[in-house]
């Protein structure tokens, strides 16, 4: 009886946890303006290595390390971790608005559908294609709008960070396929292992050590206490707090009923930019922005799954979310 009620519908979650689904909906939304003060400060690359080193060095010395094939580990982590962030910060730091960035990072979803039926030859079902039309759909629209305003090349960054989002959302999957003793926290935590040393790697050759010096040098400016409270933020609340509340959403609900909160994170982004950064996104944006999560919410949600498919979703879905 439990089960069924709990399968039943979004309103029949509890109040409370239809609350933290909303907290977290408001955190992951909120992350794409500390970003966007962390950018103001460090080089893009830089920024993603500061950002993950800071929740890896405890996470070596604290948290064992989940008993997952280490390929998978890898791929989670160079594809959620690394590719993700390097292009959504990199696309950010080259002109796309914090708001717009957390709508079209929404594009992970349809290619997560994507690549689950060419490379793990999971079934394609009409209501999968019907949504992945409508969301690229929207896609373009936000992409001619913003490609006249700023060019196209930061809006494609932001794309491919969501493609990388994708590949590290099929790590997940495989490292947890079948294994029940997973804890998916503890995944997520190990993931961040991964970016810090190619990230500074990365910076050191790309953005030079002038620019790394540059922006630590003046760390203790009005921009650089704000950058390093917006990666304060990303790491407290966006990762460890957020991830933390999802984590537990999703052990005691079906997924099809907390994922469709997770269409709420676009939202507050784009608000909270208005609010915070005074970015005003157009109404065609606006518009293409409206068909990207109506895609991706009937992509990502079916009528009556098996209670197999909904217990396997459960697993593969916690911890791959963290809207930035």
């Amino acid at each position: 009886m439990r089960h069924t009620r709990a399968a039943g519908s979004i309103a029949l979650m509890p109040v409370t946890h239809r609350l933290l689904a909303v907290t977290v909906a408001v955190l992951w939304g909120v992350n794409f303006v500390a970003i966007d003060a962390a950018l103001d400060q460090f080089p893009p690359m830089l920024a993603v290595a500061l950002r993950f080193a800071v929740i890896a060095v405890p996470t070596v010395l604290l948290v064992p390390r989940p008993r997952v094939p280490v390929r998978w580990l890898l791929l989670y982590g160079a594809g959620f971790g690394t590719l993700q962030f390097v292009f959504l910060y990199a696309g950010m730091a080259a002109g796309m608005p914090a708001g717009l960035a957390s709508l079209v990072l929404q594009c992970s979803a349809p290619f997560t559908v994507l690549l689950g039926a060419l490379l793990l030859r999971e079934p394609l079902r009409a209501r999968q294609v019907v949504g992945i039309v409508g969301a690229v759909v929207g896609l373009v629209v936000v992409g001619r709008e913003r490609g006249a305003a700023t060019g196209l090349a930061p809006f494609l960054l932001v794309v491919a960070g969501g493609l990388g989002w994708a590949f590290g959302n099929l790590g997940n999957r495989l490292a947890v396929a079948g294994n029940r003793d997973v804890k998916p926290l503890h995944l997520v935590l190990w993931m961040s292992v991964v970016p810090p040393l190619p990230m500074l790697a990365a910076s050191l050759v790309f953005e030079g050590p002038t620019a790394i010096g540059d922006s630590l040098a003046t760390i203790g400016s009005r921009t650089g206490l704000l950058a390093v409270l917006g990666i304060a933020y990303t790491v407290l609340l966006g990762t460890l707090l957020g991830s933390g509340l999802w984590t537990a959403l999703m052990a005691r609900h079906p997924a099809g009923r907390v994922a469709p909160y997770s269409m709420l994170v676009p939202v507050v982004g784009i608000t909270a930019a208005w609010l915070l950064l005074d970015e005003t996104p157009t109404w065609t944006e606006l518009a293409g922005s409206a068909l990207v999560v109506a895609g991706v919410l009937w992509a990502s949600t079916r009528g009556r799954p098996l209670r197999r498919e909904r217990r396997q979703e459960s697993v593969v879905s916690t911890g791959s979310t963290t809207g930035g």
